[in-house]
């Protein structure tokens, strides 16, 4: 059996039902539980626990390749992030809304298209 969204195979009994389509677990996940990178309640928590820190947040190896490019770089679209990562678009929009709960990444629109640039930065 495969999921009707990403097409993966789904093992017999591993299929969830949402809405008449069928999904494997990550792809329903993602459907009841939607990224919302400008969560107000999310930015708040994140920052309020990043405060208690003694030494600040700790970024996964992509979140740290982010800022690295945003840095050397300034702005670009989700799509050269994308192409400069290595990576596919559900997961960067992922670790682009972690980044964003922690005031560290934001978007913009710059000359028309939509880009991610550092919070206080290029």
């Amino acid at each position: 059996m495969k999921c009707d969204q990403c097409h993966a195979e789904i093992d017999d009994g591993e299929e969830k039902d949402h809405c008449g389509r069928t999904l494997c677990e990550d792809c329903y996940m993602d459907v009841l539980s939607p990224l919302k990178p400008c969560d107000p309640w999310a930015v708040y928590s994140a920052t309020r626990f990043i405060e208690k820190q003694d030494k600040g947040p700790e970024f996964t190896p992509a979140q740290q390749q982010i800022i690295r490019l945003l840095e050397r770089g300034g702005p670009l679209d989700p799509d050269q992030l994308c192409e400069k990562l290595q990576i596919e678009k559900a997961d960067l929009e992922r670790e682009i809304a972690m980044l964003r709960h922690m005031d560290k990444i934001r978007g913009e629109l710059k000359e028309g298209r939509r880009v991610i640039r550092l919070w206080n930065g290029k």
